[in-house]
């Protein structure tokens, strides 16, 4: 992963997608936003800049128990234990927006059980999309999602720059892009 980190280089700046606000209306508009470069400290759950193909190889590495072009990045039994229900009794259900400039309500795939991993939300039972019980997934601010389905070897991102979190339209490409992921499996 050589396009990742909280830093922004000079020749990444040039690359920089730009972030925008979904209006009222639904149009998108461009706004400034930018993560503190001299921060006090960088932030574990936020603040990271990316690119898709590190993203995935990132996703790849999980989906593949640590290793990567072989290489073990993490051992197995953490990457198990990544995705280990971590909360016990408690169940995952709809994220209230304290900011709501910032993001909507959330629920995933409401009605189903949820847990949370250490990094993740796991889905308890098979989803209307194709995706397995046991899967695991979560997303950015900037309405970028992700899952990783260790049962049928499948991992998926979509990436975009809108706020606030959890937009609709977002959510339901989101929908029809990991459906057809699934549907282009079994074809």
């Amino acid at each position: 992963m050589t396009d990742t980190g909280f830093v922004i280089k000079p020749d990444q700046r040039t690359r920089l997608a730009g972030m925008h606000v979904r209006n009222p209306d639904g149009s998108l508009q461009a706004i400034e936003f930018e993560m503190p470069q001299q921060p006090e400290f960088f932030m574990g759950g936020g603040g990271l800049y990316s690119t898709g193909p590190d993203y995935l190889k990132f996703l790849q590495m999980l989906l593949h128990g640590g290793r990567l072009e072989g290489a073990q990045i993490l051992r197995p039994e953490t990457v198990a234990n990544m995705g280990r229900n971590h909360i016990g009794e408690l169940t995952v259900g709809l994220l209230k927006t304290a900011i709501p400039a910032s993001s909507n309500d959330a629920e995933f795939f409401p009605g189903m059980v949820k847990k949370w991993g250490l990094g993740y939300m796991i889905s308890t039972e098979d989803a209307h999309t194709g995706r397995s019980g046991g899967s695991l997934a979560w997303a950015g601010l900037g309405n970028t999602y992700y899952w990783v389905d260790p049962t049928k070897r499948l991992a998926g991102l979509i990436l975009t720059q809108i706020l606030p979190f959890a937009d609709a339209r977002v959510l339901s490409l989101f929908d029809q892009f990991e459906r057809a992921m699934y549907a282009g499996r079994t074809a």
